[in-house]
């Protein structure tokens, strides 16, 4: 598991995440701080210097509770 990043908007039903240090692959699993699926990375856009992740969520969960969260990527699910 790695830092993802942190949530910087919601936009269009998507976390949109400014990543951290490693660009994920898409459909890479998504968790919270206290390893709580949140979704899966869809995409992922902007400059090469600093890129973001679009994750598209698990549940209908209300996406503002995300805002300013750091979540992780998951690669072993």
């Amino acid at each position: 598991m790695y830092r993802l990043g942190d949530v910087e908007t919601v936009a269009q039903g998507l976390l949109v995440v400014r990543l951290a240090d490693t660009v994920p692959e898409i459909g890479i699993a998504v968790v919270d701080e206290q390893l709580t699926a949140v979704g899966k990375v869809v995409d992922v856009f902007g400059p090469v210097s600093h890129p973001y992740a679009a994750v598209t969520p698990s549940d209908e969960t209300n996406l503002a509770i995300f805002l300013g969260e750091t979540l992780y990527a998951d690669p072993s699910t």
